[in-house]
């Protein structure tokens, strides 16, 4: 009697799980990948959408592209912000209350000026994806199919349905633009910027956790950054100087320098690898130099140098080391001279909008000390496959 008992409130609880899940008696559907993508990209814009924080031209924004019907040039074009409404949506964020973010310090320059930043990356996915502008890195990004052919074509109209088919996803309540953006992205299969999500947990947990217990002022330095030199021969995991910088890593941690090496790069070199540069690094410490998990971090997302060191500090953020302190660059003497270059410096005014840190002392052909900035916390969607 009891077992049946069971079975029956265990078929209650079942039956009515699923009726709460049949169309008109559930709350819409939640996609956990569309979230993470815009919650990556769009922090400040979840959040505004998130508080039904906005201004009067949203409801004239949707009104316009509803009437567009679906037709793809016109919601492209009618998704797209325009100076003015980009002004207008950003001074109402400045005068959100603070109880409207979740992070009351999104980004160092202000909340007016994050959001600008946000809905100018909107404008920039649609435009690559959506239209076919070039886009920054035109031999690693960009549409999967080529601009212009029927392939593009109907890949953006797929991406516009699902848009559609999205309208009621909280993550992105805000505006039909950001689910416009995140289905392009999606459409085309990049994903890129939540590849390794939750990144800290699932893949550098152990060392977090020794950084929060590690005594920093033991240590010259709070880490070692290597950047990726990824190998440009199909089926190659790991570079000549990728191994070279992985050598002269284990060298400086086992004279007892920092507490911590931190790998930098993603998947870039040849186009379309399959080996993550900071994981074939990491890979390659442990099994020939034998240092232990729990000193190694990741960053498996900078696909370039500048972000390698942008990326860079910001696990150094997320380790909780004190950003006073200087972190030391190691990579191969090419690299390691670009680095130090106004050539360099300029690279990063102009595709970040600001030096990542300061590049100090050069101890060695290899070395470099790094001075990082909370400048490199500025979240910015205009490259969407590394915000």
């Amino acid at each position: 009697m009891v077992i049946k008992m069971i079975k029956k409130s265990t078929l209650a609880a079942l039956t009515l799980s699923l009726l709460t899940a049949l169309p008109g008696g559930a709350a819409p559907l939640h996609d956990q990948q569309w979230s993470l993508i815009a919650n990556r990209l769009f922090p400040a814009l979840v959040d505004m959408g998130q508080a039904r924080t906005g201004s009067a031209a949203l409801a004239a924004r949707r009104a316009r592209i509803d009437a567009c019907q679906q037709a793809p040039a016109c919601v492209l074009n009618a998704s797209t912000w325009s100076a003015r409404e980009i002004d207008e949506l950003a001074g109402a964020a400045a005068k959100a209350p603070v109880s409207t973010w979740r992070n009351a310090a999104l980004s160092d320059d202000g909340i007016k000026a994050q959001v600008s930043r946000e809905l100018r990356g909107v404008n920039s996915i649609i435009q690559v994806y959506g239209l076919g502008a070039a886009p920054r890195y035109p031999l690693s990004d960009g549409p999967i199919e080529v601009v212009g052919s029927a392939g593009f074509k109907a890949t953006v109209a797929d991406a516009i349905w699902m848009a559609k088919a999205g309208a009621g996803d909280s993550s992105l309540a805000l505006d039909p633009s950001l689910q416009l953006a995140v289905a392009l992205l999606d459409a085309n299969d990049r994903n890129d910027a939540v590849a390794f999500e939750p990144l800290d947990l699932a893949h550098n947990g152990a060392a977090l956790g020794r950084a929060g217990i590690i005594d920093w002022k033991q240590f010259k330095y709070t880490a070692i950054i290597i950047p990726g030199i990824g190998p440009e021969v199909p089926g190659m995991p790991l570079s000549a100087r990728g191994k070279l910088n992985v050598r002269l890593a284990a060298q400086r941690f086992a004279e007892g320098v920092a507490p911590f090496i931190i790998f930098s790069g993603a998947s870039v070199h040849p186009k379309n690898t399959r080996f993550v540069e900071a994981v074939e690094m990491r890979k390659a410490l442990i099994e020939r130099y034998g240092v232990p998990a729990a000193s190694i971090i990741i960053e498996p997302y900078a696909r370039h140098t500048t972000t390698n060191l942008r990326n860079g500090t910001r696990r150094l953020v997320a380790m909780g080391a004190p950003l006073d302190k200087e972190s030391l660059i190691i990579t191969n003497v090419s690299q390691s001279n670009y680095i130090e270059s106004e050539e360099f410096a300029a690279r990063n005014l102009k595709e970040l909008g600001y030096a990542p840190g300061a590049i100090g002392q050069r101890l060695s052909p290899n070395e470099l000390t790094f001075q990082p900035s909370t400048k490199s916390l500025r979240i910015d969607p205009a490259d969407p496959l590394d915000p």
